[in-house]
C-alpha cells in the first residue's frame, strides 16, 4: 500500500479568522507540505491542476519538477491532469522530462476535472469531454511507446514521424491512473489499457464508489490484463483528526460549514455519514479507513484531502505529524493482514522497469476501449 496526500491548491478564506492566503503563500505553502508528506514517512505527493481562481497550480510539472529537488524519495503525482484540454504531445514531454529530473518518481492521475469553462479556455468543445479523453491518452500512449510517430485524430493536427523528446526514463513511461467520479467510460478506459483506476471517494457514498471500481475490476479481467483482485486501484479520502474526537469536530466544523464545496449544504454529521469524509480520533481514522478494503477490495493507493477549506498551513503541518506517526503505521500493518500474494504492491519506476524487463512493452494498441 501507497499512502500520500493529494491536494486541490485552493485559496479559502480561513473563517475562524477571516484571513485568505496570498497565491505565493499558497504555493509556497503546497511545497511545505510536499517536504513534510516525505519526512513523516508518506509515499505520494499529489497536486491538482486548476486554471482558475481559487485554485493556484495550474502548473503542476513546474511544482513537481521543483519539489523533486527538495525531495529524494517520495513518488510526484497528480490530482488530476487534464488530458481533454492539454495537448498529448505536451503532457509526453512534460511528464517525461519531471520522469529524468526526478529519477523515476513521477506518476499522474489523467481526468477530465470539474470546471466546464476550462475546455473553451482550451479551445475544446465540453460535449466531447468523453471522446477527447479516448483519443487523447490513445495518442499520448503511443508518444510514449514508439519512437517515431505517425497519427491522424479527431481533435488536432495529424503528426508525421514525429518523434517526443526527452524519451521516457528507461524506456519505461510513467504509471498512469484514470481518475473519475462517476464516469464509467473512464473506468473501462483504465481497464481496456491495464492501466490504474483512481476513484475520487470524495463526494459520494460508499455505495457509488464500490460500483465503479467493481466495474473496473471486472473489465480488468476481460481484457486479460489478469484477475479482478490483480487490478490497481486507488482512492482519495478526506480526514481531519485530534488526539479527542470532539476536538476534531468543534475545530474542523466553522471551516467545513464554510467551504466552498460542500459548506451551507447538509451537515458536517450528515456529510460524514453519507461519504468517506472521517473527523475524529485518529483510531476512528485508522477504522474508517480500514473498512474502504470492506467495498472496493484490495487496493494499492490511499491518498488523503487535508489543506484545503481555509485549513491554515501549520493545523495542515499538524494533521501530517499525526498521519504519519500514529495512523499510517497501523495502516499499513492491517492492511497487510491477510492481503494474497496475488494482489500487486503499488507501481514504482522499479517495479515498471522490471515488468518491462520480462515482458516487452508493445509498441501499438489494437484498438479505443468503449463503455462495456
Amino acid at each position: 500500500m501507497q499512502f500520500g496526500i493529494f491536494t486541490v491548491g485552493d485559496r479559502t478564506v480561513d473563517p475562524t479568522t477571516g484571513r485568505e492566503p496570498s497565491e505565493h503563500e499558497r504555493i509556497s505553502a503546497m511545497v511545505t507540505i510536499a517536504q513534510k508528506v516525505e519526512e513523516v514517512g508518506l509515499d505520494v505527493f499529489a497536486t491538482g491542476e486548476h486554471h482558475n481562481p481559487p485554485f493556484v497550480p495550474s502548473s503542476p510539472t513546474t511544482m513537481l519538477g521543483y519539489i523533486a529537488a527538495k525531495t529524494s524519495r517520495i513518488i510526484l503525482s497528480t490530482a488530476t491532469t487534464l488530458i481533454t484540454t492539454n495537448d498529448p504531445v505536451k503532457i509526453a514531454e512534460d511528464y517525461a522530462m519531471l520522469q529524468h529530473l526526478s529519477e523515476g518518481r513521477v506518476d499522474l492521475v489523467l481526468g477530465r476535472g470539474n470546471t466546464g469553462p476550462v475546455y473553451p479556455w482550451f479551445g475544446q468543445d465540453i460535449r466531447q469531454g468523453i471522446p477527447l479523453a479516448l483519443e487523447n491518452y490513445a495518442l499520448l500512449r503511443k508518444l510514449w511507446r514508439e519512437d517515431v510517430v505517425n497519427w491522424q485524430g479527431q481533435f488536432r493536427t495529424p503528426l508525421q514521424d514525429f518523434q517526443s523528446t526527452p524519451r521516457p526514463l528507461a524506456g519505461v513511461p510513467p504509471f498512469v491512473w484514470h481518475g473519475s467520479i462517476r464516469s464509467p467510460e473512464i473506468a473501462e478506459q483504465a481497464a481496456f489499457y491495464g492501466d490504474g483506476f483512481f476513484a475520487n471517494h470524495i463526494f459520494w457514498p460508499a455505495s457509488h464508489t464500490q460500483k465503479m471500481v467493481g466495474y473496473y475490476r471486472e473489465r480488468f479481467e476481460y481484457y486479460g490484463h489478469g484477475s479482478a483482485e490483480q487490478a490497481i486501484v486507488g482512492l482519495g479520502g478526506q480526514v481531519f483528526m485530534r488526539k479527542n474526537s470532539q476536538d476534531a469536530v468543534k475545530e474542523f466544523r466553522p471551516y467545513f460549514d464554510n467551504a466552498p464545496v460542500y459548506g451551507h449544504g447538509p451537515s458536517l454529521e450528515d456529510f460524514t455519514e453519507q461519504t468517506p469524509l472521517t473527523v475524529g480520533s485518529p483510531q476512528q481514522i485508522i477504522d474508517r479507513t480500514l473498512g474502504f478494503r470492506d467495498y472496493v477490495g484490495n487496493y494499492q493507493r490511499q491518498l488523503f484531502l487535508m489543506d484545503h477549506a481555509g485549513l491554515p498551513l501549520k493545523t495542515v503541518l499538524e494533521q501530517l505529524d499525526l498521519l504519519g506517526e500514529e495512523v499510517v503505521p497501523v495502516l499499513r500493518r492491517e492492511f497487510a493482514k491477510n492481503r494474497p500474494a496475488t494482489v500487486p504492491s503499488g507501481p514504482t519506476h522499479a517495479s515498471l522497469s522490471a515488468a518491462a524487463a520480462a515482458v516487452p512493452i508493445g509498441t501499438t494498441d489494437a484498438a479505443t476501449p468503449v463503455a462495456g
